[in-house]
């Protein structure tokens, strides 16, 4: 069983991610994190990487009832998606399974949940 949801497109890098976002706003989630791997790792230890922008989708009404079935869980939230440029010129979009990552909780009720967002997820990425 997979972790993630990928998929590979034509295309510049930031529109790439433009279009991301709006497909994840159309689908109910909102960015609540974003981080630059290329920048992070440049200006923390001088090294150079390919555009890599780790995006933290959050569907707030699922997020919300995720933490009244289980309190922790917001040790594994929000759902990680990530734009990254291949070395080919292509760019590649990969977001979690959230089924995946909550099966290490054992409560059925989250899993259930997490299989909602998960096909919510899959279907952003097959959009692109």
């Amino acid at each position: 069983m997979s972790y993630y949801f990928s998929k590979t497109t034509e295309g510049d890098f930031q529109s790439t991610v433009d279009k991301v976002i709006a497909e994840l706003k159309e689908s109910g989630f909102g960015i609540i994190t974003r981080i630059d791997m290329r920048e992070t790792f440049q200006q923390k230890i001088g090294k150079e990487i390919r555009p890599y922008l780790i995006l933290g989708a959050c569907n707030p009404n699922y997020a919300f009832e995720a933490l009244q079935k289980e309190n922790k869980v917001g040790t594994m939230l929000p759902c990680n998606v990530i734009v990254q440029e291949l070395e080919d010129g292509q760019v590649e979009v990969a977001a979690i399974d959230p089924v995946s990552s909550m099966s290490a909780i054992d409560n059925p009720e989250l899993l259930t949940l997490a299989g909602q967002v998960a096909d919510m997820l899959k279907e952003v990425v097959d959009q692109l």
